[in-house]
């Protein structure tokens, strides 16, 4: 992802008119799970929990790296696997998911030049048994979106039904896309929107589909999945990062996990709580109640790099935009060096 000025001023406006609508804390509240210790992984996109490794959770990079997914060891930060997608030129990789069938989706959805490519790529393979560093064959999705080109960085899987569904943060704002009930991988797959969401950085469905999750820079939403839309249920707790650009569920559903891009990132886990947690789950008896329809405590906290509400978030809020500003100045800075 490439954060422009515009769009950096425009998540500090957010921030600041959201300032009290900052979703606070739990006593529960996030803390660091891990770090993405491997120095070829400093710009995390995207983040998903794998199926048949306990504890491994899935990985890429922005563009500029190449067609690599990287495995991830939770307990360890340390990278066990890199997977190299044969014969793929990588654009804009921004996202990744896992379908109900246990193979891994790589969305080829961002756009640096805000909606100039007609069409962008899904790619397709099965998560790999053995976890070695390897070269797989994929599938490749053309897709379009019925009203224009879009930029976009979460790509979500529904567990229940394997639809494909995008969303994306062009500068009119966030919509949620509706692909097809079966991709075709030798035509062209429109997505349809069927929802106005925020400004979006990622998403995930809960393992058993009853529940979606978006985020952005400086917020997140938990929505209640029933006839096929996004119904929402209220905010959910998201800690403050340099970059906030993923989200994932665990495999129990019971957590989200919250990604950033830069070296050494670090991955926060925030349980939740209450209507936050997917239908199967049942509420732990050591859950903090919540406050409202969502997971939020209705407090303030002082926990370093966790997000509060009232005065307190408005200031974390200032910051964190200066900051976000700040980074996408230098991150433009070098890509035009780049280019020149």
């Amino acid at each position: 992802m490439r954060l422009h000025l515009p769009a950096a001023a425009a998540c500090a406006a957010l921030a600041l008119a959201w300032g009290t609508a900052v979703p606070a804390v739990a006593d529960s509240g996030p803390s660091v799970a891990f770090h993405i210790s491997d120095p070829r992984i400093t710009e995390s996109s995207g983040l998903v929990a794998s199926r048949l490794h306990k504890g491994v959770y899935w990985t890429h990079n922005d563009s500029g790296d190449g067609p690599y997914v990287y495995a991830v060891d939770s307990a360890t930060g340390r990278t066990v696997a890199r997977v190299t997608m044969r014969g793929i030129h990588a654009r804009d990789v921004e996202a990744i998911s896992m379908g109900p069938d246990g193979d891994l989706y790589v969305g080829d959805i961002g756009d640096n030049l805000n909606g100039a490519w007609p069409q962008v790529y899904l790619y397709r393979f099965p998560e790999p048994r053995d976890l070695v560093n390897q070269t797989v064959d994929v599938t490749r999705y053309t897709v379009r979106y019925a009203d224009g080109p879009r930029n976009a960085e979460a790509l979500m899987i529904q567990p229940n039904t394997g639809r494909v569904y995008i969303a994306s943060k062009n500068e009119d704002g966030g919509h949620l896309y509706e692909g097809p009930a079966h991709l075709s991988a030798s035509g062209v797959n429109v997505f349809h929107r069927i929802a106005d969401v925020p400004w979006v950085t990622d998403g995930a469905f809960s393992p058993d589909g009853s529940r979606l999750v978006l985020r952005g820079y400086f917020w997140a939403s938990a929505f209640r999945w029933s006839g096929d839309r996004p119904h929402k249920i209220g905010d959910v707790d998201l800690p403050m990062q340099p970059q906030g650009e993923s989200v994932a569920f665990t495999p129990d559903g019971r957590a989200l996990m919250y990604g950033s891009e830069g070296k050494d990132s670090a991955v926060w886990k925030e349980p939740l709580s209450g209507a936050d947690l997917p239908a199967d789950v049942a509420p732990s008896p050591s859950a903090t109640p919540s406050a409202g329809t969502g997971g939020s405590a209705g407090k303030d906290a002082d926990t370093t790099g966790k997000a509060t509400t009232g005065t307190k978030a408005t200031g974390f809020a200032i910051l964190a935009a200066i900051g976000g500003a700040g980074y996408g100045l230098s991150r433009l800075l070098r890509s035009r060096r780049r280019r020149d």
